[in-house]
């Protein structure tokens, strides 16, 4: 439930940051993936987060876990939502298109808010619903440029396409589960153990393929790539986004992913020159005009 609307306000900025900077990780990851391994990306990224993670949580003392069956349940977010979500991702984007970024965003709010309404009784109201279909809309014209025939010839040919649909869910899944797990322990507590587990558990396969030894391919694109993955979207916006977990409901946290293409688009113009054409100032209008219409109404009914 939201406290007071000082916190929900620090929420959203929070969220907004996060997702911004995921939108960024796709060119970062693609460029990482294109020199070494999505395994060697991942278990490094993820081992940066967790040292940075872990030394604040030592500083806080927060590295307590009362209980086994605690520590299982971290266990289980850490391979939910680290070791299985960013191998779907990572190994996607070695052969996925870029519109595949599109159906990403477009389904996780759809599960998020869908879950979130099964389990937490948390209401989908027709302006929710509306809301989530403006900014469907939105983010189909941001990665179409306005060419629907385009995003639909693309189709789901490449083996990445299915492993970037499958994350989707897998997403949604991982965020519901946290809620309750976020009731109990601090943002920061959760954050580090789901990032510790998800790092030993993928550890597993990169030692088993000697994946160290791809490291010295790297360029100083790729470990800069790799260091923007680890220190800003590891730990800083994993934080964060549990952050808004903690205080938002799950479909409310779920519409602000309709940032990212919008992100995506930005960086990709400013990084790789990309043209911004009309139809992505439409779409990101769109975005806005939908996340606004869902936090609205989910922020009027938890008063």
């Amino acid at each position: 439930m939201i406290k007071n609307r000082k916190e929900h306000r620090i929420a959203q900025l929070k969220l907004i940051f996060a997702i911004a900077v995921w939108g960024g990780s796709f060119i970062a990851t693609k460029i990482a993936v294109a020199e070494i391994s999505p395994v060697s990306v991942v278990w490094l990224r993820f081992l940066i987060g967790a040292i940075i993670l872990g030394w604040m949580a030592w500083r806080r003392r927060e590295l307590a876990i009362p209980s086994w069956k605690v520590g299982i349940n971290f266990a289980w977010l850490g391979f939910l939502g680290i070791t299985l979500h960013q191998w779907l991702q990572s190994s996607g984007l070695v052969t996925s298109e870029a519109g595949t970024t599109a159906w990403i965003v477009s389904t996780t709010p759809i599960f998020m808010a869908f879950l979130g309404w099964v389990f937490f009784k948390e209401k989908l109201t027709p302006p929710i619903i509306l809301g989530i279909l403006i900014a469907t809309l939105g983010v189909v014209l941001v990665v179409s440029k306005g060419s629907f025939n385009a995003i639909m010839a693309g189709g789901f040919g490449q083996p990445g396409d299915f492993l970037i649909l499958l994350s989707a869910p897998n997403w949604a899944i991982f965020s519901i589960l946290c809620q309750p797990v976020l009731q109990r322990f601090s943002a920061l507590k959760v954050t580090f153990y789901t990032l510790l587990f998800g790092w030993v558990l993928t550890s597993i396969q990169f030692i088993a393929g000697a994946h160290w030894i791809e490291y010295a391919k790297l360029s100083p694109a790729g470990w800069l790539s790799i260091l923007f993955l680890g220190i800003f979207c590891s730990a800083i916006s994993y934080i964060f986004y549990n952050d808004g977990l903690q205080i938002l409901p799950a479909s409310q946290v779920g519409a602000f992913l309709y940032f990212e293409p919008l992100a995506a688009t930005a960086i990709a113009a400013v990084v790789l020159s990309e043209q911004i054409v009309l139809a992505t100032l439409i779409g990101g209008i769109l975005i806005l005009a939908g996340v606004w219409m869902v936090n609205k109404q989910a922020e009027q009914a938890a008063v």
